[in-house]
């Protein structure tokens, strides 16, 4: 008896590969399962910012959000280096990149931060010195 060599070649490379779906479908539920057991879905309590809170443009802090009747005011700024008070240089009053703002300067002069600088227009009757200070921290 011999062995057909050709008809089994051609019988093998005739076949299909079949895939079977059913493990990879039960891997599939299985993750899914382990991911919604273990997931943390509960909800924060976070109120969202409403039009009033928000100062439109103006770089300004909204101070009637501070409670109290503070003199002065830190603001913190990213890497601050330089502050400037009617074009006088002024960081020297820079403590741990933050400085003290008069609360008038805030209300009435003009406040610009950029990053790592702030400059400052003081409304008429204030000076240089009284416009800034260093926080103490």
């Amino acid at each position: 008896m011999a062995i057909d060599v050709k008809k089994h070649k051609k019988k093998f490379l005739d076949q299909k590969p079949s895939i079977n779906l059913v493990p990879f479908i039960d891997i599939l539920f299985t993750i899914m399962i382990f991911l919604v057991v273990t997931s943390n879905f509960s909800a924060t309590d976070v109120q969202a910012d409403t039009a009033e809170d928000l100062d439109e443009g103006s770089g300004k802090p909204n101070v009637t959000d501070v409670s109290g009747d503070q003199e002065y005011y830190v603001m913190p700024v990213a890497n601050l280096h330089k502050v400037t008070v009617n074009g006088q240089d002024r960081s020297d009053a820079i403590a741990g990149s933050a400085v003290g703002v008069q609360a008038r300067v805030i209300d009435q002069g003009e406040v610009s931060i950029r990053p790592g600088e702030i400059i400052i227009t003081t409304p008429p009757g204030i000076s240089v010195d009284q416009a800034v200070q260093r926080p103490e921290l």
